[in-house]
C-alpha cells in the first residue's frame, strides 16, 4: 500500500459486540440484526414486572429455540409474587439465565449498563486509571498518558484506600468506579498507600478519551496494537495507525488480551486486507444464516502480516483472526484464542437496566464455528512466567525475526 489512506471509509453496519465474559453488540441492517444502539429504557417496571419481561425477550430472541435443552417455560411462573424489591428481580433473573448455561447471555443493572454504554463511546468522565481487585485490595495497574490521575502523580501498584473519606474495602470493582466517576471539572479526593504510606490525593475530574489503537515503527517494520473492538472510534484509530505505519515492509498486528468489542469494528479491520468475498458468517435462529462481505473501499494492503494472539485473543478478535487467516492474509503467531463465537444484542431494558442475549453464533468465512474450540496459531509460541517476571516478549521479537525473513524473500 503505497498511496495514503483516506479516513472516509464507511461500512454499513452498525453495533454488535463479540466478547469473551461480556456481550458482542450487534446491531446490522437485516432482518436478525435489525437493532439500532438504543438509549436507556426509562420506562418504569415493578420488580416483579421486569422479571416477567426479560422472560419474554430471552422466549421470543435467544438464538437456540430449544434453550439449551431447558424448560424454559417453567420460568414463566417461578417466582410470582415472590419479587419485591429491585434486588430481588436481579437474583431473579441472573438465576433464571443461569439456566441457559450460557455465560454470554447476563443482565445488566443500572450501573452496569451505563458502563457498558461508556466503554462504547470511549468517553468517560474520571481521572483516567484502571483498577483491579487483588486479593480484596483495590490496585492501581494503569495510569493513562496526559490525565488528571498523571498529573496527580498517582502511580501503577498504588492502593486505593478511600475515596471522598468512604473506605473502599469490601466494595465491587464497580462500586469502586462510580465513586471515581463523576461531572468534569469536579473534584474527588483519593488516598492511596505507597511503600507502606499513606498520601491524599485532590484530583479533578475531566473527559477521559480512551485509546484502543496503538502504532509505531521499528526500522521497516510497522507494530499495531489493537488493545479492544469495543469502541466507536476504533475505525479511525486503526486508520491513523495503518496511516502511522504506511511506510512499513511487514506489519505486525497485536491482539493479544483483546477480548473483544464490536463486530462492525473487527469487520472493518479484516476489510482493510481482503478486498472480495465473506468476512464472517452469522447463523441465528432456526438456521437464518447472513453473509457480511467485504466492500470495496479502494484500500489494498498488500504487504507481509503477523498477528500476535494468546488465550484473551476473543470473539472479535477471532472474527478478525479467522478472516485474516483463512485469506492466507496474517500468518498467527502465539497461542490458541479464547474460542468465543456467539453473538449478543444489547438490550436496553424498562428500569435504565440492559440485557446482553446471545441471538446468533458466528463462523469463519471457510464456515469453522470456534466456539469453545479458538483458532491455533500457525507458529506456537507461549510465553514463560520467567519472561513476564523479566519483562521480555519473546513472542514480539520472534515476530520481528520472522517478518525481517518475510520481507527479504519478497
Amino acid at each position: 500500500m503505497r498511496r495514503r489512506i483516506k479516513a472516509v471509509i464507511f461500512l454499513a453496519f452498525a453495533a454488535v459486540t463479540l466478547f469473551a465474559g461480556n456481550a458482542l453488540y450487534t446491531n446490522y441492517h437485516n432482518p436478525l440484526l435489525n437493532v439500532e444502539q438504543q438509549s436507556v429504557n426509562t420506562t418504569k417496571l415493578t420488580p416483579q414486572k421486569l422479571f416477567e419481561h426479560t422472560w419474554q425477550v430471552v422466549k421470543n430472541e435467544y438464538y437456540d429455540p430449544n434453550f439449551n435443552k431447558q424448560y424454559w417455560i417453567r420460568w414463566k411462573n417461578h417466582y410470582h409474587g415472590k419479587i419485591k424489591t429491585e434486588e430481588d428481580a436481579k437474583v431473579a433473573i441472573e438465576t433464571m439465565l443461569s439456566s441457559l448455561d450460557d455465560p454470554y447471555s447476563r443482565f445488566l443493572t443500572r450501573e452496569e449498563f451505563a458502563e457498558q454504554n461508556s466503554s462504547i463511546t470511549s468517553k468517560i468522565s474520571g481521572i483516567g486509571v484502571n483498577i483491579i481487585n487483588d486479593a480484596g485490595k483495590i490496585k492501581i495497574i494503569n495510569v493513562m498518558e496526559n490525565t488528571p490521575a498523571q498529573f496527580a502523580d498517582l502511580k501503577v501498584n498504588d492502593l486505593i484506600m478511600s475515596i471522598d473519606n468512604k473506605k473502599v474495602s469490601g466494595m465491587s470493582l464497580a462500586e469502586v468506579s462510580n465513586l471515581v466517576k463523576g461531572p468534569a471539572n469536579t473534584f474527588v479526593s483519593i488516598d492511596v498507600l505507597r511503600n507502606n504510606e499513606l498520601i491524599k490525593k485532590r484530583i479533578i475530574r475531566k473527559e477521559i478519551s480512551i485509546k484502543t489503537v496503538k502504532s509505531a515503527m521499528d526500522k521497516n517494520i510497522g507494530y499495531i496494537q489493537i488493545a479492544s473492538f469495543i469502541s466507536s472510534s476504533t475505525p479511525n484509530e486503526i486508520l491513523e495507525a495503518l496511516e502511522n505505519t504506511n511506510d512499513a515492509q511487514g506489519l505486525i498486528i497485536d491482539l493479544r488480551g483483546n477480548t473483544g468489542g464490536l463486530l462492525p469494528n473487527a469487520v472493518f479491520a479484516a476489510n482493510m486486507f481482503i478486498q472480495k468475498g465473506k468476512i464472517v458468517s452469522i447463523v441465528g435462529r432456526n438456521g437464518y444464516h447472513y453473509d457480511i462481505m467485504a466492500q470495496d473501499n479502494n484500500v489494498n494492503i498488500d504487504k507481509p502480516v503477523i498477528l500476535l494472539v494468546d488465550g484473551a485473543s476473543a470473539s472479535a478478535s477471532e472474527i478478525f483472526s479467522g478472516a485474516m487467516k483463512d485469506y492466507h492474509k496474517a500468518k498467527l503467531l502465539g497461542t490458541k484464542t479464547y474460542g468465543k463465537g456467539m453473538v449478543q444484542k444489547i438490550i436496553p431494558m424498562p428500569n435504565e437496566t440492559g440485557l446482553n442475549l446471545t441471538i446468533a453464533k458466528y463462523l469463519t468465512p471457510k464456515g469453522k464455528d470456534i466456539n469453545k474450540q479458538g483458532i491455533n496459531p500457525d507458529i506456537e509460541m507461549p510465553i514463560k512466567r520467567a519472561d513476564i517476571l523479566q519483562k521480555k516478549d519473546p513472542q514480539l521479537d520472534a515476530a520481528k525475526d520472522m517478518m525481517e525473513k518475510m520481507i527479504s524473500s519478497r
